[in-house]
Parts: structure tokens; sequence; C-alpha cells
């Protein structure tokens, strides 16, 4: 046996407890950054993807697309202003959001995943009534004055509801679902939805036993810019309090701790640009980022 054989299976190996641990579980993995928009990375994450469903756990893959809306509004010689880290979503925008992130985006991710060996189909939150949407509202409280300001995004919406029945048939067929975030509210008014908060309703409504929300930083630091490995939901908390957790790992951070209220094990972040990231995670000890648990 050659060194690359035995180190091949010492890796198996290694690997077995965790393969038994998520067996049958519902893993939903964030997509985005601009790592999406690199070949080589995007067919690395297909592969992973489908590694994940060939060894029998259950992935679910919710998809952002910032950077490519951004390129066609700017081809289309359209701004863009942000809020707090949402894009405010006028009608014309919106339509071009729906058509980047329900088009090209979730038919490419889904075809990376089915290229590599598995069975993936993208969808949005609109197809099968899977997310019923609101629209969001958010109060911007003056630091001088300590007024607060009621501001309108536009078409900017948040989950009211999962119906998670067009997930339970794709699972239970062994197809990977890839979700666009946009939902649809009962009036049938279509809503552009942050992805980090799509994936943690969509995790919550499926009982997941991971969310893993793929980044462009390592995850939490600390106070030294160190990678925090761990963190309980009060400790999270805490970080937020007294300032440690900052900027826009702020709503990264409340996406997880949403999630795991619902009922998640775990959520982490961690960088998507790191080669096999997501595998790293779940199949070894150390893991790849900041493990947020109850």
């Amino acid at each position: 046996m050659t060194d690359e054989a035995r180190d091949r299976m010492t890796i198996l190996a290694a690997a077995l407890p965790f393969l038994k641990r998520y067996d049958e579980k519902i893993v939903v993995v964030k997509y985005g950054g601009h790592a999406m928009g690199e070949e080589e990375t995007a067919l690395r994450f297909g592969r992973d993807i489908a590694l994940l469903e060939q060894v029998g756990i259950k992935p679910v893959v919710v998809h952002g697309g910032g950077p490519q809306i951004n390129s066609m509004l700017k081809r289309l010689d359209v701004k863009s202003t942000f809020v707090q880290g949402l894009r405010v979503t006028d009608a014309a925008m919106l339509d071009v959001v729906e058509m980047v992130l329900a088009g090209p985006v979730n038919k490419q991710v889904a075809e990376a995943i089915t290229r590599a060996g598995a069975i993936a189909v993208g969808i949005s939150g609109k197809d099968g009534g899977l997310i019923r949407a609101r629209k969001l509202s958010r109060v911007l409280r003056d630091p001088g004055s300590n007024i607060e300001q009621v501001l309108d995004l536009g078409f900017v919406g948040e989950p009211e509801h999962v119906d998670t029945r067009v997930l339970d048939l794709m699972i239970g067929a062994h197809i990977v679902p890839v979700i666009a975030p946009v939902g649809i509210s009962d009036d049938g008014q279509t809503w552009n939805i942050n992805a980090d908060t799509v994936a943690g309703a969509i995790a919550g409504a499926l009982n997941a036993e991971r969310m893993l929300m793929l980044t462009d930083v390592a995850g939490v630091l600390d106070g030294e810019k160190r990678l925090i490995p761990e963190m309980t939901v009060a400790e999270a908390h805490a970080g937020i309090a007294s300032g440690m957790i900052s900027g826009g790992m702020i709503p990264k951070v409340e996406t997880c701790i949403y999630a795991i209220e619902r009922g998640v094990k775990g959520a982490v972040i961690l960088d998507g640009r790191v080669p096999h990231a997501v595998l790293a995670e779940l199949f070894t000890d150390g893991g790849a980022g900041t493990l947020i648990r109850p």
C-alpha cells in the first residue's frame, strides 16, 4: 500500500464517527459572498454538497447573489442604496433581483451540485408556497437626538411562515433543494429577503441538525482578532452587547441565534472561500469556523 493510500484510509477512518453522527440528518448550508463568482470555488462547493448527499446526509442549500445582482444593476445603469446592510428595493429593482436570484444564480448552483453526481433542483421561496413573507420593518435611532425613524426599504421582506411540504418531498426523494431567497405574501406580492434570514427560517422549520453560514470571514473573532471556535447563545448575546461582535457580523450571529431558538442543534459561521470548509466543519474535531450552540 502506498503512503497516499494509507493517508486516505486514515482520513476515512477518522471521518467515520462524524458520518454516523450526521447520518440521515438535515444540514442547511447558506452559500453566498464573492466566492460564488469564482468558477472553481463554485464547482468545489458543488462537489462537497454532492458528497454530503451521497454519504447519507440531507443537505439543503440557500444561496445569495449580491455580487451578481450588483453586476446586472451596473449593466442596466441602476444604482443601489443599502440601509443596515439591506438593499432598498423598488419595483424595478425587485424585477432584477428576482430575475438574477431565481434565474441564473439559482440554476448555476444547482447545476454544480448535479454535475458532481447528486440531483439538485433549484427553486425560489415562491415555489410551492415555501416562504410566506411580509414587509420588513426597520427602525433607525439617531444617536444624537435618540429619535426613532421608521425606514421604508421598499419590497424587502422577512419570512412569516415556512411551509416545508415541497422540501420534505424533495429531501425524501434524495433531491438537494437549492433555494433562492425571495418570498411571496398572501396577496401575491413578491419580496426580496436577505439570504441569511431565509437560511435561518428554513433551518428552524426543518429542525436541522446544523446550519452552516458560508461567508467571507473566518468566523467570530475576539478582541485580539482570534477565531472563537465555539460559543453559547448566551455568550453570543454578551458579545453583541459588549461590542466585540459588531458590524456585519451582528446579523449573522443573530440569524444563528434565531435558528437555534427554533430547534436547530447548532449553527456555524465559517469562511466559504477555504477549500472544503463544509467538509472540515462536519467531519473533523476542530471544525472550520465558529459554532454557536444552545
